[in-house]
């Protein structure tokens, strides 16, 4: 399944929860979410009964939609988080914090980690120094993120970074919002990704 490009509120409608699809507009109480708070469509305000197998898809497709990632990519990372030690769920979670464009946006760098895709995809995301136009690219503890000199003036970059003022930063990275890099200094924890995701309901549904 090819990454999802239509309309992301409708997203969020559907499972009920706030996915952080739309940045600004979703801090100005003005999301569709908040206006309407039911499933799109003619049924939407029907309530529904769901399987156990749907609760558990639906946790996988929150978690993809959230973060912007592929089914493809998905699987990937979990078959990667159960070959290592530990919590499988735990270790899938922090394999995808790990991608550089979610990192870009937990710096606050971006308002959406839509943006920040396109913002590593266009060659506008610096990594130890060097430019790295892919969103998926690992980022380890200890490694210096930046914006490219000619992005740093980029708007929507400087309007994020004020944003950051109301979300707050991921306490996993330090950041220089005035010369706009920022140092990856952790693994987080699991009580410090606050997500409207449950892993565990990932796991059981791939390890069927």
């Amino acid at each position: 399944m090819a990454r999802y490009r239509g309309p992301v509120e409708k997203i969020e409608r559907r499972f009920g929860v706030s996915l952080n699809l739309k940045g600004e507009r979703r801090l100005a109480g003005k999301s569709a979410l908040e206006k309407r708070p039911y499933g799109p469509g003619q049924h939407g305000q029907r309530r529904k009964k769901v399987s156990e197998y749907g609760l558990q898809l639906n946790e996988k497709q929150k978690a993809k939609f959230m973060y912007g990632i592929s089914e493809k990519q998905m699987r990937a990372l979990f078959k990667e988080g159960k070959r290592r030690d530990g919590n499988t769920g735990f270790n899938l979670i922090t394999l995808i914090e790990q991608r550089l464009d979610n990192v870009v946006y937990r710096m606050g760098f971006a308002s959406t980690r839509r943006f920040a895709r396109q913002l590593v995809n266009h060659g506008h995301v610096l990594v130890d120094g060097k430019k790295v136009d892919i969103a998926s690219y690992r980022v380890k503890p200890g490694q210096k993120i930046e914006i490219a000199q000619k992005s740093k003036k980029n708007v929507q970059v400087l309007r994020a970074i004020e944003l950051t003022n109301q979300t707050g930063l991921a306490p996993w990275v330090d950041i220089d919002a005035e010369k706009v890099f920022g140092i990856f200094t952790r693994l987080p924890e699991r009580e410090e990704i606050v997500i409207p995701v449950e892993e565990r309901l990932i796991v059981e549904l791939y390890s069927k």
